[in-house]
């Protein structure tokens, strides 16, 4: 796996479908193992740094449980109050600092290139967990290996992107995730919320089938996976704006067993309330299980990184 020995993980082009394949491969091999024993010792004496300057539960955590899954341990913060960048620290002096403690770096920040910014200045690699509205490739990848989980393969299948599309890190990183597989996309937002152009253009210069709506059922009808977003409120200058929009999409259970009952419902989480409380005993309501994996394909791309595997 010497692809990703010593590397950075920023965004998901970054990525060949032989290299992605191979992740998802190390993620069934860990989640095997972990059915059998609790941890393991891969990664004894390394050190992760959990760097959260925006608020996580599911992807700091998940990075943390796959750590000490395979035997390292966790330094780090949930919110920049707590460090000197409230004094004014630069955040190339806070990665330079933290780089002198640590093997590998996993950071949340909310300014789009702010992952990029800190690879540049860190020895350590960087795994980028979410920097603003631009890219979360460890979800995207996590994402991928819940539809291969839930559907078997991901290769024929059609799944809808609905919500936020504009700044929704997770779809912006997905979709060049999805663009090596036979599959189609449909996006789905209102228009002030739509998949940005240039992303469009290029899947579809590649010959990448991309569909867009503004109509939750009519891509439900047609979805073997759908993957819904929240309206991200700390995205809006204008409140007005979000008060607006927020409600522009809720999926209930009515809803799907009128239109596609076997659709996998997928979520990054978390949810306000574009899906119904009701859903979730479905079977095929995988968002839970999604949470999950990330365990898994975080464990992964730890190991990879490090050299471990």
């Amino acid at each position: 796996m010497s692809f990703l020995n010593g590397k950075d993980v920023l965004d998901g082009a970054q990525f060949t479908r032989d290299e992605i394949d191979a992740i998802m491969a190390l993620a069934d091999d860990y989640r095997g193992q972990l059915g059998e024993r609790r941890g393991l010792d891969l990664l004894k004496g390394a050190v992760l740094a959990a760097l959260f300057f925006e608020p996580s539960t599911r992807t700091r955590l998940s990075f943390e449980t796959a750590m000490h899954r395979l035997g390292g341990s966790v330094v780090g913060f949930a919110s920049a109050e707590s460090t000197s960048v409230a004094k004014g620290e630069t955040l190339s002096d806070t990665i330079r600092t933290v780089d002198q403690y640590v093997d590998v770096i996993a950071m949340r920040h909310p300014r789009i290139g702010s992952a990029r910014e800190a690879a540049e200045v860190a020895n350590a690699p960087v795994l980028n967990g979410g920097d603003g509205a631009g890219q979360h490739p460890t979800q995207a990848l996590l994402d991928l290996y819940t539809i291969r989980q839930e559907r078997g393969t991901v290769e024929g299948q059609t799944i809808a992107l609905v919500g936020d599309l504009k700044n929704g890190r997770t779809v912006h990183a997905g979709v060049e995730i999805y663009k090596h597989y036979d599959c189609k996309l449909i996006c789905v937002a209102p228009e002030a919320l739509r998949m940005p152009v240039e992303v469009v253009e290029r899947l579809r210069a590649r010959g990448f089938s991309v569909e867009e709506t503004d109509s939750l059922e009519d891509a439900l009808r047609r979805a073997d996976a759908l993957y819904m977003t929240r309206i991200q409120k700390e995205r809006f200058a204008d409140p007005a704006e979000y008060e607006q929009l927020k409600d522009a999409y809720v999926l209930d259970r009515a809803m799907i067993e009128r239109l596609r009952p076997d659709v996998t419902v997928l979520h990054p989480l978390p949810r306000i309330n574009e899906i119904a409380t009701d859903v979730d005993a479905l079977p095929n309501a995988a968002y839970f299980r999604q949470a999950q994996n990330g365990v898994f394909v975080r464990m992964a791309l730890l190991a990879m990184v490090l050299g471990a595997a």
